[in-house]
């Protein structure tokens, strides 16, 4: 059974940082591209950051480009969201996402398996 257990989020001030942590069990994680994405209330859920197989290739929605620092452990089947300067439009469900094709896609509908959520929210 796949499972993908996001922890790490909670209520911070805006301009505070935040790690998530998503733990990948039941798949070859150092197989999968791994992707965090969001959901603001009443919005549709939006990419955030990919990372590839083996962590050489990423991407970033523009907004968390110089903000956000995606990684991956392979040996722990582990990736991270490193999250700082955040901003209160930041607030939002976070979640992960495994893609087992290898690419560093930005749809949701292309990614494999999901995690259930961890709640962000930065206060203004």
């Amino acid at each position: 059974q796949v499972q993908l257990v996001e922890s790490g989020g909670g209520l911070v001030q805006a301009g505070g940082s935040l790690r998530l942590s998503c733990v990948a069990s039941g798949i070859t994680f150092s197989r999968y591209s791994m992707g965090w994405f969001r959901q603001a209330p009443g919005k549709e859920r939006e990419f955030v950051a990919v990372i590839s197989w083996r962590g050489g290739r990423t991407d970033y929605l523009d907004s968390v480009k110089g903000r956000f620092t995606i990684s991956r452990d392979n040996a722990k089947n582990t990736v991270y969201l490193q999250m700082n300067i955040l901003k209160p439009e930041d607030t939002a469900v976070y979640y992960c996402a495994a893609d087992q094709w290898g690419a560093t896609p930005r749809e949701a509908k292309q990614y494999d398996y999901w995690g259930q959520g961890t709640q962000v929210t930065v206060s203004s």
